[in-house]
């Protein structure tokens, strides 16, 4: 039959030892082990609120950022476009004083045409939206082109004929594809 003191794990007993000896060292052993242990115990605790601590900052940060994100995303959303609206400001002025002007002549009324047509061509180029409007011959782009009818022409087939309307593109995006007519095969 074992022995339930026995501990295959514990210190060597020497075997010069009373028994109340050798149970005051397993005793001490133990309280040695307890201790070690308690103080694991107190170690992880307190290296497990630190990292508590750690990820309810985090969180707080991360909601933060989120919020003034959005915050961010609603303003350019909001004022985005602001500076577009400032270029035309300009063409606004010029119809304006265009139309305070009576009894003009036909030649003032073209001239203000086209200065106010320029500055209007300008503010859409600084604010990157470009025409397209394509010179007669070139091959047609199904991309950057409607065509809207095909008509007989000396041109090579599938080129452009003439333009009825310009087309935009903003930033390399087609707003408005220019309609054209194109040359039909022969």
């Amino acid at each position: 039959m074992s022995d339930p003191k026995y501990n295959p794990f514990a210190e060597p007993v020497d075997p010069m030892m009373s028994p109340e000896e050798i149970e005051a060292a397993q005793a001490a052993n133990e309280a040695d082990q307890f201790g070690a242990l308690q103080a694991e115990v107190a170690e992880l605790k307190a290296k497990n609120a630190e990292l508590a601590d750690q990820y309810l900052r985090a969180k707080a940060d991360t909601e933060n950022m989120r919020r003034r994100s959005e915050e961010e995303v609603a303003k350019a959303r909001k004022f985005g476009i602001e500076s577009f609206a400032e270029s035309l400001l300009p063409v606004a002025d010029s119809l304006d004083a265009a139309l305070a002007i009576e009894n003009a002549t036909a030649e003032q009324l073209r001239e203000g045409s086209d200065a106010t047509l320029r500055q209007l061509n300008s503010a859409l180029e600084r604010n990157k939206v470009m025409v397209i409007n394509p010179p007669a011959g070139t091959r047609f782009d199904p991309h950057q082109h409607q065509g809207i009818s095909m008509v007989p022409s000396d041109q090579e087939p599938n080129t452009i004929v003439s333009v009825l309307q310009k087309g935009y593109l903003i930033a390399d995006r087609v707003m408005r594809p220019a309609l054209v007519t194109v040359a039909a095969p022969q």
